[in-house]
C-alpha cells in the first residue's frame, strides 16, 4: 500500500534531516512499515567516527616532553576538536543512516559531555553509536566507563578516603531516574559504590582501582549491601522511573515538545517490558497511528543541527569548505562536542530568539545562493592580516544545482510547493502576498517559503 507524501516529509522531519520532492515521490510508493522497517535496518550498522587517531590520548604529554607552549597546545586541542566536530557533520550531509545519526544526536545531548581529549570525546560518540538501539543498561554501563565522562564529571578524583559525588548525582538526576526520586543519601552512598572507577591515562581503557574503591556496606534507595558501580546500575534500571524518564525525553524529541502524560506512560511500560530495548521502542513509536496525527506534525522547533543539516540534504547542498557551518552551529545556539553544561542543550523554544530566528530566515537564500554570513567575531580588534581571514571565513562557498531542482518541482504551483517544503502552513495572509507577486519564478519562491518562520518546525 502506499504512502502519502505528506506522511513521508514528517517522518523524514523526525527520524532523519528532512527529504527532497523527488526522493519523496520515490518513497511514496513503499508502504509505511516498508519505510520505518528500511530506516531502522539500514540504521542499526552505522559508521564510527576516526577523524582523530589514537595515539592522541598522549598528545598532552608528548606536547609538555616536546616543549610545546601551553598557549600552542591549547590552539592544538582546539583545532582537534573542530575536526571532529567538522567529520561528524560531513557524515550527517552524506550518511544514508539517518535514523543512527538522529539517535546519535539524541544520546550526544542525553549524556552530554565537554571535555579537552579530542580522542576521548570522540569514543564517547562512538559509544553512543554502537548502543544507540540497543539495551539502554548496556549503554548507561559504556558511558560510566567512559573516560570522558569520567573525567567531565569528576569520578576521576572519587576514590574511598575522599569520595566525589559529582558523577554520583548527575548519574540519577539527569541520566536515569529524574530529580526527586532519590535521595541525598543515595547520592552520597552511590559516590562512594563508583570509587575507583577510573581510566589508564596512557591507552584510554577503563580502568577500576580496587585500592580506591569502598567496599563496605553502603544503604542506597533502602537496601544494604556492599555495593559497587554496575550494582547501582542494575537497581536503577529495576526502577520504572527510569524507563518513565527515558521515554518522556525520546517522545518529546520525536514526536511532540507538549507530552501525552497517558501516551507515554503506556511507552514507558513497554519500554520496561522489554529491557530497555530503545530500537523496539523507536519501531513502536514510528508505527503508531497517533505519531501521524495533525497534532504532532509541525509542532516541534528544529534544532541548529536538524535546520542546518536538513536544509543541506533537501536541496543537496555541497561545501567547499566546513568553517561556516562550524561557526554557524555556535551562533545559532547548537555546536556538536560543545554542549553548554551537563544538563545539554535545552531545545525547542530556547534555540529561538530575536537574532537566531533573523539569522535562520536569512541563512537559506545565503547559503543556497553562495553568499557571506554575518557571523560576530570573537576576536576584539583584529590585525589587517586576521580580519581578512575572518572575512574569508565567513563566505559560504556552496554548490546547489538549480536546474535540477527546478526540474523535480517542475509543474508544482504554489500551494503544492508550500507542502513540498513546510509542514506547518503559513498565516493565509503570508500565502495570498506571496501568491500576489508575479515576478516570482519557482526559484524565487522556494527561497520565499524556506526563509519563513514555518521552515524552523519539525
Amino acid at each position: 500500500m502506499a504512502t502519502p507524501i505528506s506522511q513521508i516529509f514528517h517522518i523524514y522531519s523526525r527520524l532523519g534531516f528532512s527529504i527532497s520532492y523527488a526522493n519523496a515521490k520515490l518513497l511514496s510508493a513503499k508502504s509505511l512499515n516498508d519505510i520505518i522497517n528500511g530506516l531502522i535496518v539500514t540504521s542499526t550498522t552505522g559508521i564510527y567516527l576516526t577523524e582523530i587517531g589514537k595515539e592522541d590520548i598522549l598528545l598532552k604529554k608528548d606536547a609538555m616532553e616536546s616543549g610545546m607552549a601551553p598557549k600552542e597546545y591549547q590552539k592544538l586541542i582546539k583545532d582537534k576538536l573542530q575536526q571532529l566536530n567538522i567529520s561528524w557533520i560531513k557524515k550527517l550531509l552524506s550518511t544514508e543512516n539517518v535514523l543512527l545519526e538522529k539517535q546519535t544526536l539524541f544520546w550526544h545531548n542525553h549524556f552530554a559531555c565537554r571535555v579537552r581529549h579530542p580522542y576521548l570525546m570522540q569514543e564517547l560518540n562512538n559509544i553512543h553509536r554502537k548502543f544507540a538501539f540497543g539495551s539502554f543498561r548496556d549503554l548507561l554501563v559504556e558511558v560510566s566507563k567512559s573516560p570522558a565522562m569520567l573525567i567531565y564529571l569528576n569520578n576521576q578524583q572519587n576514590k574511598k578516603a575522599h569520595p566525589n559525588e559529582n558523577f554520583a548525582r548527575e548519574l540519577m538526576e539527569l541520566f536515569t531516574l529524574g530529580r526527586g526520586n532519590y535521595t541525598e543519601q543515595d547520592v552520597q552512598e552511590v559516590a562512594r559504590a563508583f570509587t575507583g572507577w577510573s581510566f589508564n591515562k596512557d591507552d584510554g581503557s577503563f580502568e577500576f582501582k580496587e585500592k580506591q574503591h569502598d567496599d563496605g556496606e553502603k544503604t542506597i534507595f533502602t537496601r544494604k549491601g556492599n555495593f559497587g558501580g554496575e550494582d547501582v546500575i542494575n537497581m536503577i534500571i529495576s526502577n520504572k522511573q527510569t524507563a518513565y524518564f527515558i521515554t518522556k525525553k525520546i517522545y518529546k524529541y520525536y514526536v511532540n515538545e507538549t507530552i501525552n502524560e497517558e501516551r507515554v506512560k503506556q511507552l514507558a511500560d513497554f519500554y520496561y517490558q522489554n529491557q530497555y530495548n530503545t530500537g523496539a521502542l523507536i519501531k513502536k513509536i514510528f508505527t503508531s497511528k497517533w505519531f501521524y496525527d495533525a497534532e504532532n506534525i509541525g509542532c516541534n522547533i528544529k534544532s541548529p543541527i536538524d535546520y542546518l543539516v536538513g536544509l543541506s540534504r533537501q536541496f543537496s547542498i555541497t561545501y567547499n569548505k566546513y568553517n561556516v557551518l562550524f561557526n554557524l552551529q555556535r551562533v545559532l545556539g547548537q555546536q556538536l562536542f560543545y554542549p553548554p553544561n551537563v544538563a545539554g542543550w535545552p531545545g525547542g523554544k530556547n534555540y529561538i530568539d530575536s537574532t537566531t530566528l533573523v539569522l535562520r530566515m536569512k541563512l537559506p537564500s545565503l547559503i543556497l545562493n553562495n553568499g557571506q554570513v554575518d557571523i560576530p567575531d570573537k576576536i576584539d580588534d583584529p590585525d589587517d592580516q586576521k580580519k581578512e581571514e575572518i572575512l574569508e571565513n565567513k563566505k559560504m562557498e556552496t554548490s546547489v544545482n538549480w536546474t535540477t531542482i527546478l526540474e523535480e518541482n517542475k509543474g508544482l504551483d504554489l500551494d503544492k510547493l508550500f507542502k513540498v517544503y513546510l509542514l506547518k502552513m503559513p498565516s493565509q495572509k503570508i500565502i495570498e502576498k506571496i501568491k500576489s507577486d508575479q515576478s516570482l519564478g519557482v526559484k524565487e519562491m522556494i527561497l520565499k517559503i524556506v526563509s519563513l518562520p514555518e521552515y524552523n518546525l519539525a
